[in-house]
């Protein structure tokens, strides 16, 4: 039996300051794929460990976002917008009503994802039921404590995952205040986990990885074909 054909996008709660500007949801990262899931006849959830969030300042500024794009999220009476304006919270969530968890991301996300319970418990029993695991930019933060119920080990041990670069942050000149919350970045947690690390030649081109039902992308322009290559995999389930 094929799983349910319902995504659910994760979101970070936190928030954080980045360089003298606030990080929290990477609004493309969320409003994207939940474009692709909904045009390919998914029902889309959201959802954040707290069912709280806030946005990320770079993620509304010009080029992140089409015009239509941010009409439809400036638009408080749009579907996806309502969605997030009515988070839901994670342990209110049952997870066996999802074929795919997709976990979107902001700097923030490395803050709470780690340390997500909730959401780690929906993204298992997806897996567990022969759903897809998903993430991008950040989100692989999320991985640590995902264990397959048969093996008792990460589900990404052993594969190829690709996330947001630390070459990245050294561009934008954050990685020393990333240093300072004492969290891994997204390379380590590849590393730790044992899997392997790819990415593209530039720090902002698009780029996802397909890995049986593990399925990531490198960074906000990757937020749109990873979704499209959620939706193929799932297809073939």
């Amino acid at each position: 039996m094929s799983p349910p054909r319902r995504a659910l996008i994760t979101v970070t709660s936190a928030k954080a300051d980045l360089g003298g500007h606030p990080t929290g949801v990477f609004i493309g990262e969320a409003e994207h794929p939940y474009n692709v899931f909904t045009e390919a006849g998914f029902e889309v959830d959201l959802v954040s460990e707290n069912g709280e969030w806030s946005e990320d300042w770079l993620s509304l500024q010009p080029g992140f976002l089409t015009e239509e794009e941010r009409k439809q999220y400036d638009d408080k009476g749009s579907e996806f917008r309502r969605k997030m304006d009515n988070l839901h919270k994670a342990s209110d969530i049952d997870g066996s009503k999802y074929g795919v968890f997709f976990a979107s991301a902001g700097h923030a996300a490395l803050l709470d994802y780690p340390s997500a319970q909730s959401l780690k418990k929906i993204a298992m029993t997806v897996w567990d039921q022969g759903g897809i695991v998903s993430t991008v930019c950040h989100g692989p933060a999320i991985f640590p404590g995902i264990v397959d119920g048969k093996t008792g080990e990460s589900i990404i041990k052993g594969k190829t995952i690709t996330g947001f670069t630390s070459e990245g942050e050294d561009v934008m000149k954050v990685t020393d205040v990333l240093k300072g919350w004492g969290q891994p970045l997204v390379e380590d947690h590849a590393k730790a986990l044992g899997a392997t690390y790819s990415r593209p030649e530039g720090v902002w081109d698009s780029f996802h990885v397909t890995d049986g039902r593990v399925i990531t992308g490198t960074n906000p322009a990757s937020a749109t074909e990873t979704a499209k290559a959620v939706v193929e995999v799932f297809g073939k389930l």
